[in-house]
């Protein structure tokens, strides 16, 4: 973990090691970033993987290397903002010359949870697979560094009464910039205010919160005040999978986190991914992945 690293609660009984932010109530952390190396000659090494049970967005000003998440590569690039959600499985592999900032925060401090004239919050930028990682505009990183800098000195003030409203419009501000790079980033795909974009951003939500569950679509529909046809048909727009499909691949995704990385028994695993019969979840992970569970966790651990 880069900066001062928050407490860690070790991985008990077969889990992954989950890091929390020191104190409670609402929850804040931001390390400015100075030069920092991590797993390169004399710099210090890089932690083992492990799940946060925060949401962490890092600013690299310039700098170079690379996180894995979920155990797949995201390249740490200059003049990019990478979003990390809370429950990923994240390691900092490798940094050199970073520097920038590491922003770290509790799901309270994000922007209400409802909608803004029907667009979702930008929490959605935390949720689906892997990183999310944005471009920092030309002309756009002063604003963006000198936003982090006042969130920083907020967060080192003794807290009073104005302290978490202060810590959540600030927050938001710098969500709200990020969101508008990215769709401006996208134009030439999709129009950022197609009607199905933001209803697929708020399906998101909903189904990173219900996914162990609730497996039927017509909960999802129903969350978001919508026909399940709708729903079905706005998100094949998006993505090309319908509700069911999407349901089964986050589902699968938390089935092959914890295969990677935990020592919990498949019929744990199973009870995790919201399956109540280990059987039909092996099958269905086979469906999936091509290979039963055991076999995926050896191959990938290296296992003969």
């Amino acid at each position: 973990m880069i900066g001062h690293r928050p407490s860690a609660d070790p991985a008990a009984d077969g889990e992954i090691a989950l890091d929390r932010l020191p104190r409670a109530g609402p929850s804040l952390e931001v390390v400015l970033l100075r030069d920092e190396n991590i797993g390169t000659g004399a710099a210090r090494e890089p932690r083992r993987p492990h799940r946060h049970d925060y949401h962490e967005l890092i600013w690299t000003r310039c700098g170079s290397g690379r996180h894995l998440i979920d155990g797949e590569v995201s390249a740490i690039e200059p003049s990019t903002v990478t979003l990390i959600g809370r429950g990923k499985v994240h390691v900092f592999e490798r940094a050199t010359g970073l520097f920038g900032a590491v922003v770290r925060f509790g799901d309270e401090l994000l922007d209400g949870g409802g909608d803004r004239d029907g667009r979702p919050s930008p929490a959605w930028l935390f949720n689906g697979r892997g990183a999310r990682t944005v471009a920092v505009p030309d002309g756009e990183a002063g604003r963006l560094g000198s936003t982090i800098d006042a969130l920083a000195a907020e967060s080192r003030r003794p807290p009073d009464a104005a302290s978490a409203d202060l810590h959540r419009h600030l927050l938001t501000a710098l969500l709200l910039w990020i969101e508008r790079w990215y769709d401006a980033s996208r134009t030439d795909r999709r129009d950022a205010d197609d009607a199905d974009v933001q209803l697929h951003r708020r399906f998101v939500d909903v189904l990173e919160r219900d996914f162990a569950r609730h497996h039927d679509t017509g909960h999802y529909a129903d969350a978001l005040r919508v026909p399940p046809a709708a729903l079905s048909r706005a998100l094949s727009h998006v993505t090309g999978r319908g509700t069911k499909e999407l349901i089964t691949d986050r589902r699968m995704l938390e089935a092959a986190r914890l295969l990677r990385f935990s020592d919990l028994t498949i019929g744990e695993i199973a009870h995790r991914a919201g399956f109540g019969d280990q059987m039909y979840f092996s099958r269905a992970f086979k469906r999936h992945h091509g290979e039963p569970p055991m076999s995926y966790r050896d191959r990938l651990r290296g296992s003969p």
